[in-house]
C-alpha cells in the first residue's frame, strides 16, 4: 500500500533516551525542559528572535487572533483546511472570503479590499501548500486599512521568501507541528511574531493567563504542549535538513515523469525557497480526477482531496459563490509524498496517471469518430445498415 503520507520518524534509541530523561525529572508538561530546549533550537534553526511552541496548530490561530483583539469580519480564503475558518468562526468572528489565484492557490490580493468593512479588523492568509502569499500586497492593503494580518503557515516549516523564514512576515504567523507536517511533534505547533508585547501576551494565555504564581494578566486557554511532544520535537529536528531534500528530490521527479500529463501544477511565488511538503495536480475535470483517484485506488495507492470541499461550502457559514477556488477544489488531489516514498512507487502512481488519462483520450477520440461518421458523409451507409 502506498498511502498520501506516512509521518517521519527518527531512531528509536533516540526518543527513548529523552523519554527516559524525562522519567527521571518527572516533569511531564508545564513549560519543561525539553519545551524550552524545543524553542530555543527552533529560534536557531529558523533565525527567528521569537516563537512560542504550542498544543497545535489551531489554537494556534486562536491565540493570534485573541492577542491581536480581532472582532468583527476577517477577510481569509476558501482553500485551506478548515481550521482557518473554524478558528474565526471560534472566535465570534465573521469570515470574508476572497476568491483566490488560480495559479499559485493562494488568495488573490487584487481582491481584497473590495471586500473591506467598516467591520474588517484583520486579514487572515493562507500560504498553501508551503507557497508564500503575495506579501507585499498584502501589506500594503493591510497598512492602508490598518488591519491586522495573521498568516497561517501550517505548511510552511523550511520555506523562506526573500532569504528570510516564512514565520518573519505578518503581525503573527501560526504553524503546525502534526504528524502528517513535515516537521513534526505528533501533535502541536507554534506562533511567530516580531512584536516582543504580543509574544508577552500569548505566553501568558497559553498557559491559561497565569501571569505569576497566583496572578493572572490575561484571558487565558490551556495552550501549552508537553515534554514528550518536544522530545519527539527535538528528535526530528536533527533530521531536517535530510529531510527537506529528499522532499524536493521526490517533488522534481514526480515533476519529470509527470511532464506529458493533462494537468495543472501549482506555480510557486517568486524570490521563494521552497520546502515540497505537498505534490498539488490539478486535472482538467472533476470527473478525470475521481477516474485517476479510482485507477490509484485499484493498486492501493491513495491520495487526498486536499482542499475539498470548498470552505465556502461549510454548513456554519454563509454560502458565496468563490468561482476560481470552487473549480480547483473539486479537481485538485495530492499525491503521496514522504520521506520513506520510493522512485519506483512514483513511477507506479505517475504510469496509473497517464495510462488513465490515455484511455480516456482514446475514448473521447472513438466517440468523435463515431460522430462524423453518423453526423457526416457517410450517413447514408449507416442508416442502411451498410
Amino acid at each position: 500500500m502506498i498511502p498520501v503520507t506516512k509521518p517521519f520518524l527518527p531512531k528509536q534509541a533516540e526518543f527513548k533516551s529523552y523519554v527516559s530523561s524525562i522519567w527521571a525529572r518527572q516533569w511531564l508538561t508545564n513549560n519543561g525542559p525539553l519545551v524550552n530546549e524545543l524553542e530555543l533550537k527552533l529560534q536557531q534553526y529558523l533565525d527567528l528572535p521569537h516563537l512560542l511552541f504550542v498544543t497545535n496548530g489551531t489554537i494556534a490561530l486562536q491565540l493570534a487572533m485573541q492577542a491581536l483583539e480581532i472582532k468583527g469580519e476577517v477577510i481569509t480564503t476558501p482553500f485551506s483546511f478548515v481550521a482557518t475558518t473554524s478558528s474565526i468562526v471560534w472566535q465570534s468572528c465573521k469570515p470574508v472570503f476572497v476568491d483566490i489565484d488560480q495559479e499559485t492557490l493562494n488568495i488573490d490580493p487584487e481582491k481584497i479590499e473590495a471586500a473591506i468593512t467598516p467591520n474588517t479588523s484583520a486579514i487572515m492568509a493562507t500560504h498553501v501548500f508551503g507557497n508564500p502569499c503575495d506579501i507585499e500586497a498584502i501589506d500594503k492593503i493591510a497598512k492602508k486599512h490598518d488591519l491586522k494580518v495573521i498568516y497561517d503557515a501550517a505548511h510552511c516549516f523550511g520555506t523562506k521568501y526573500k532569504g528570510k523564514s516564512i514565520f518573519a512576515y505578518g503581525d503573527v504567523s501560526t504553524t503546525s507541528f502534526h504528524a502528517t507536517k513535515l516537521f513534526h511533534t505528533i501533535e502541536g505547533g507554534a506562533v511567530f511574531t516580531q512584536n516582543p508585547d504580543v509574544l508577552k501576551k500569548m505566553a501568558f494565555m497559553r498557559n491559561f493567563g497565569y501571569s505569576g504564581v497566583d496572578t493572572f494578566s490575561e484571558l487565558g486557554t490551556n495552550a501549552k504542549n508537553s515534554e514528550f511532544h518536544a522530545a519527539m520535537g527535538l528528535c526530528n529536528l536533527n533530521y531536517i535538513d535530510q529531510i527537506l531534500s529528499k522532499r524536493k528530490e521526490l517533488s522534481l521527479h514526480y515533476m519529470e515523469r509527470l511532464g506529458k500529463a493533462d494537468a495543472q501544477f501549482q506555480v510557486i511565488e517568486n524570490d521563494t525557497d521552497f520546502n515540497y511538503a505537498y505534490f498539488p495536480i490539478i486535472f482538467k475535470s472533476e470527473e478525470i480526477m475521481l477516474d485517476v483517484m479510482k485507477q490509484l485506488e485499484l493498486v492501493q495507492v491513495y491520495c487526498r482531496r486536499y482542499f475539498y470541499p470548498s470552505l465556502s461550502a461549510l454548513p456554519y457559514i454563509d454560502k458565496i459563490s468563490m468561482p476560481i477556488c470552487d473549480g480547483i477544489a473539486k479537481r485538485i488531489i495530492c499525491l503521496p509524498l514522504y520521506h520513506t516514498l520510493t522512485a519506483a512507487d512514483q513511477d507506479l502512481v505517475v504510469r496509473i496517471i497517464l495510462r488513465t488519462q490515455n484511455y480516456r483520450k482514446k475514448q473521447v477520440v472513438k466517440l468523435a469518430d463515431y460522430g462524423t461518421l453518423v453526423n457526416g458523409s457517410n450517413l447514408g451507409l449507416v442508416a442502411n445498415g451498410h
